[in-house]
């Protein structure tokens, strides 16, 4: 067979917030990262409490959704008929498989399966014939495997292919002496079962992420994300950040992107559903169909219903993923935190991880509403250099450029998943890596932290590791 190798809860006291700033951006004095919904968890349940300012009625409706989103599916039929209609062809089965304990997942070790780590599968697409596809799913999916690739499958079914991954060893010597070791993955496409993989096969690997707090990242004001965006560099600063513009499902219409790696999807209910198509192959009322393709065969397996996730089940769940709360900022009264707090202004790391934002009104959620939270990020998408290129373009988004993730809760994401890693697929075992990795419109600011004195760069870590 050919072988394609592609490079590549307890709700805090009420603590005044007394204003401050440094190099133009505010610096956060209130251990209430998530607003009044901020709960003071740090151990290996931290991400997974709902907001603390959440009525008792409304708790219920977080137990249902929970049970969905950690329960595996299995498949169909069976007496489960609630949770029935996985696959034929998936990543895992249950959505927790991915979000480890609702955080982060991570690249697969020795001999381990890629569950929280897969490969988003696409070629080029030519921008007239294609017009219809790229309006809609932002990107040409591949020919017979389709957008993802999915590793795993029912006993009856075959797995698209195997995935493994090669760690190359970068050792980078920064400007004082000090050496640090990254590493650079190289993904393996192996024993493909439908066929040649297509040998123009572009791939995008991508780690889960953390679930908390995005029911208060989807509240804040469109308006105010617009205001952030600069595509074309107006002010000279070398930030260029701009909004996805992706296919609203629920709409069937354009709108602003604002979760996932490329900021591809409008909400937190179509990147649920998205996930559900996907990772599982489990279709809902705005998926009506997984990724599966005619060349694969699916619909000879029974499925679990028309559709498979219902819209209550749907519901549930996507309840569940807007309402885990943020863990509460710890050690607020180091001075090297606050020292560190200063440094992360100061070079620029500020410019797109947006310390600050207030959220709207939103419908039924008075716990979302109205919160002033300090996620870090302004959920634009940004130029992140040739060294985290993918090379893929998602609706407005080209192969160099991410969205900017939250930063809110970094310090517990190895407390959650000890695996964990950073960046879009995993390759930061550290912060610090992560920042080093940093290029494009944010190579000045990993440059001015290269040129930092061990102890400022370990103050600015200490930083990180308080949210």
């Amino acid at each position: 067979m050919k072988n394609a190798l592609i490079w590549g809860t307890l709700a805090l006291a009420s603590v005044p917030v007394f204003a401050a700033s440094h190099a133009g951006y505010p610096i956060q004095t209130t251990p209430n990262t998530g607003g009044e919904g901020t709960v003071q968890q740090s151990d290996t349940n931290a991400y997974s409490l709902p907001q603390a300012n959440l009525s008792m009625t409304k708790r219920l409706d977080f137990s249902v959704g929970n049970s969905f989103f950690r329960n595996p599916w299995v498949e169909a039929p069976a007496s489960t008929d609630a949770r029935d209609g996985l696959g034929p062809l998936f990543n895992t089965n249950s959505c927790q498989g991915c979000h480890i304990k609702d955080g982060r997942g991570h690249p697969p070790g020795v001999n381990e399966p890629p569950v929280s780590l897969f490969l988003r599968l696409a070629v080029p697409a030519d921008p007239v014939k294609d017009a219809d596809v790229l309006r809609m799913q932002g990107f040409k999916p591949a020919p017979v495997y389709g957008a993802q690739l999915q590793t795993a499958a029912l006993p009856a079914a075959k797995p698209e292919a195997n995935l493994r991954i090669e760690w190359q060893s970068v050792t980078e010597t920064l400007p004082d002496g000090h050496q640090i070791s990254l590493r650079k993955p190289a993904y393996h496409i192996e024993t493909p079962n439908y066929g040649p993989l297509p040998d123009n096969l572009l791939i995008s690997p991508r780690v889960a992420p953390q679930m908390i707090g995005m029911g208060l990242l989807e509240a804040i004001p469109v308006a105010d994300l617009e205001a952030l965006a600069d595509p074309e560099d107006s002010n000279k600063d070398g930030i260029s950040g701009k909004l996805n513009q992706v296919w609203d499902l629920a709409t069937k219409q354009t709108a602003p992107g604002r979760f996932g790696w490329k900021a591809a999807e409008p909400n937190v209910h179509q990147q649920s559903m998205g996930a559900f198509a996907g990772d599982m192959g489990l279709t809902s009322s705005i998926k009506l169909n997984t990724d599966c393709t005619p060349e694969q065969k699916c619909e000879q397996f029974p499925d679990g219903g028309a559709p498979e996730v219902t819209d209550k089940v749907a519901g549930f769940v996507t309840f569940y993923a807007k309402s885990l709360a943020v863990p509460a900022r710890r050690n607020l009264d180091q001075e090297t935190v606050q020292q560190g707090a200063r440094h992360f202004n100061e070079i620029g790391c500020a410019a797109c991880h947006t310390p600050k934002h207030t959220t709207g009104q939103v419908a039924d959620r008075p716990d979302l509403s109205n919160q002033t939270i300090w996620p870090y990020t302004d959920l634009l998408l940004h130029d992140m250099g040739p060294a985290l290129a993918d090379g893929r373009d998602e609706f407005l988004a080209d192969g160099n450029e991410w969205r900017t993730p939250p930063l809110w809760g970094t310090g517990l994401v190895k407390v959650v998943n000890p695996q964990a890693g950073f960046l879009h697929d995993g390759r930061a075992r550290t912060p610090e890596e992560a920042i080093l990795w940093h290029g494009g419109e944010a190579q000045t600011a990993a440059d001015r932290y290269r040129q930092l004195s061990a102890s400022d760069r370990q103050a600015l870590i200490d930083f990180l590791n308080s949210l």
